[in-house]
């Protein structure tokens, strides 16, 4: 993937958009973040989908798939910092 590409990235975009190293979130909406997980079968999908992109053996739909887990859980890891940030301040 080219530079650009990598900084238009859905996970780049979201990180500029959530700027996860400023303390902008109150103390209640921190909590509720922090709280925010994937469910397990969710997971489950997404460790199942792992393993075929390890064996090589993804669909185009699959592979589609699995960078949207990547794209939320990078969302949600940038959201989640912030939130740890905003508690610390």
């Amino acid at each position: 993937m080219s530079k650009a590409a990598l900084a238009n990235s859905s996970a780049a975009i979201w990180q500029r958009i959530i700027q996860p190293g400023r303390k902008t979130m109150d103390a209640a909406a921190a909590h509720a973040v922090l709280n925010l997980r994937f469910s397990k079968r969710d997971l489950d999908r997404a460790d199942a989908l792992a393993a075929k992109a390890r064996a090589g053996s993804l669909t185009v739909e699959e592979e589609q798939e699995i960078e949207r887990f990547r794209t939320i859980g990078s969302a949600l890891e940038f959201l989640k910092s912030k939130a740890r940030r905003s508690l610390a301040a």
